[in-house]
């Protein structure tokens, strides 16, 4: 399976704080910087800079009773990878409210983040995408403040990756296989896509298909 995986040119299993805090790098596609017209540039600058807390409110019983059986069902799924309870908890509710508030699919991102970071907060791509959803750090730059290092905080990365897949996917009229081509830098190639929708499996609810 290694063997297979290097070959494609992907780590699940992608950059970490190794030993003495030192980065290993992560291996990821890179999204393309390309001309954003004015209104479109301005529309994701809002969309990032908005900032309140990532709680999600749950108008119905019905809404909160599955948004907590969620949390608790991925929490053990996450387990192994975040060992730690405090920090699953508020990586989950913050990817939840990140994805309800782009209209994202949360199964879809969190198969997204398996594949770019394998859950690694500081992982580091060969060609510098940051963080758990492998921004690249062009996008500070275009819809942000200019503060790269802020790429590595839990909600700044989450908000910035699901505002970016948000957008091509409405670039590309919801078409999800072209979409996450171009959040991979690898537009009409099926290999990344398949990787993301092989990975998002795992992270579905039991009956959700």
């Amino acid at each position: 399976m290694e063997a297979r995986v290097k070959r494609r040119g992907w780590l699940l299993a992608a950059g970490a704080l190794g030993a003495g805090g030192v980065l290993r790098p992560a291996h990821a596609g890179a999204q393309l910087e390309e001309p954003l017209a004015d209104s479109v540039r301005s529309a994701l600058n809002a969309a990032v800079s908005e900032r309140a807390p990532p709680k999600w409110r749950h108008d119905r019983i019905e809404d909160r009773l599955a948004y907590l059986n969620w949390l608790g069902e991925m929490g053990e799924r996450l387990r192994r990878r975040k060992p730690e309870r405090q920090t699953r908890i508020e990586f989950l509710e913050t990817l939840w409210y990140e994805c309800k508030r782009a209209g994202l699919e949360p199964a879809l991102v969190l198969g997204l983040i398996q594949v770019e970071s394998g859950f690694r907060k500081y992982a580091i791509s060969s060609v510098g995408a940051r963080g758990y959803m492998q921004v690249m750090p062009f996008w500070a730059r275009l819809i942000g403040n200019g503060q790269v290092a802020k790429l590595f905080h839990l909600q700044t990365n989450l908000r910035f990756g699901c505002v970016i897949l948000r957008h091509y996917l409405d670039l590309e009229r919801g078409n999800l296989f072209m979409a996450l081509g171009r959040y991979n830098g690898s537009r009409g190639k099926a290999e990344y896509p398949n990787l993301v929708m092989g990975a998002r499996r795992q992270w579905l609810m039991p009956g959700q298909t």
